[in-house]
């Protein structure tokens, strides 16, 4: 059984940085593809950012150059620093599979002056 648990939320101003962790169970862990996903109020769960069991990343372009996705297979943990802040990003923050339709908690992430 998948279990995910997202951590590293808050209450940021703009410019500020957050890194969020999500520690991943009941996966092989090591060679699957993850991924960062947000719910922004009033719009559908979108992506952020995956990264791939070798470690190539993608991101989708509003949040390029400012998020980096990275992994640590020894701890199970997928992470998300996220530079440059922007109220924009101010949603609910999930990791998962990239596939995967069982979802955790999420960790609210609030950026505002």
């Amino acid at each position: 059984q998948v279990q995910l648990a997202e951590s590293g939320g808050g209450l940021v101003q703009p410019g500020e940085s957050l890194t969020l962790s999500c520690v991943v169970s009941g996966i092989n862990f090591n060679i699957t593809a993850l991924g960062w996903y947000r719910q922004r109020p009033g719009i559908e769960r979108e992506w952020v950012a995956i990264i791939a069991g070798p470690g190539n990343t993608n991101y989708r372009n509003s949040v390029k150059g400012r998020f980096t996705i990275s992994r640590d297979n020894a701890m199970n943990t997928v992470y998300l620093q996220m530079n440059s802040l922007k109220p924009e990003d101010t949603a609910v923050y999930f990791c998962n599979r990239v596939g995967g339709v069982t979802w955790g908690q999420g960790t609210q992430v609030t950026v505002s002056s």
